[in-house]
């Protein structure tokens, strides 16, 4: 089932990290499981789902005179939330949870350390999130989009610069599609979702982010793997004439998306999200 893990670290020093540190913080997440089980940290990094996905580190960092970077504070404490939607759920739980916690294993990042000082986890099933879609009888879904959503479009190169209904349920209809049990499969059409959503994004800014550097054989030095996106703000609400099923398959999304992140690249920070769902204020 659906896990949240949220760690709640302290740097050993001052140090410097990218603005879009998910891919560091990706590799740290990977060495500490690799140091528990390296078949489910081999499993994690190679399986063809997200099987994790990562916000970014939030809290208060200083200054930075770097271009695109920022700095990490001694004094202050930095929440990072680790979704796992993985059937392996489980041993990734354990991987993670194991070193860091009762190993005291601290995040390796590229110029330095954050201490884990407390942990805590939740998990919901699809079952459950299933069922308490039903309970709102004109709902209306909140998203905050946390980093940088890059959803491509299709199998093209294009990735949406906006937070469109569809792109964006689509790609959480895929990610549920992808881990769930069989008999809570959804199918849900494109067109169902634009004809019968509306959103109303009431703030977002396009970005564009690095997400994995690979070495550049032509170059000679390493070179970064660039993604474009969105962050911001959006409700989803329903027309009058949608289907109860779409509703409620739409509401379950919406709390997957805690835990599964919303389009490409969520294992390396893209795509984290802050969800309310409540009911349309008449």
């Amino acid at each position: 089932m659906p896990q949240k893990i949220i760690l709640i670290t302290r740097p050993e020093a001052a140090f410097e990290i990218p603005s879009s540190e998910g891919y560091q913080l990706y590799s740290a997440i990977l060495g500490v499981m690799r140091e528990a089980d390296e078949t489910v940290s081999k499993h994690t990094h190679n399986s063809p789902i997200s099987s994790i996905a990562l916000s970014p580190l939030s809290g208060k960092f200083r200054r930075c005179e770097r271009p695109k970077h920022k700095a990490v504070d001694p004094l202050e404490k930095y929440e990072l939330k680790i979704g796992i939607t993985d059937p392996k759920e489980v041993e990734i739980f354990r991987s993670i949870i194991q070193p860091l916690i009762l190993r005291e294993r601290n995040l390796h990042l590229e110029k330095g350390e954050l201490r884990v000082e407390e942990a805590s986890s939740s998990t919901a099933s699809f079952e459950d999130l299933v069922r308490s879609a039903g309970d709102l009888k004109e709902p209306c879904v909140d998203f905050e989009f946390k980093s940088a959503t890059c959803i491509q479009y299709r199998n093209s190169k294009v990735f949406e610069m906006f937070p469109h209904r569809e792109a964006v349920f689509h790609s959480l209809l895929s990610k549920w599609n992808a881990v769930c049990p069989e008999g809570l499969k959804m199918g849900i059409e494109r067109d169902e979702m634009a004809r019968y959503l509306v959103e109303r994004p009431l703030a977002y800014e396009t970005y564009s982010v690095v997400v994995s550097t690979v070495f550049d054989k032509v170059k000679g030095h390493p070179r970064p793997i660039m993604r474009q996106g969105f962050v911001g703000h959006c409700q989803y609400s329903f027309t009058r004439d949608a289907p109860a099923g779409v509703r409620n398959g739409i509401v379950a999304l919406a709390r997957f998306a805690e835990y599964s992140g919303v389009g490409s690249a969520v294992a390396r920070g893209c795509g984290a999200v802050k969800v309310t769902v409540g009911e349309v204020e008449r």
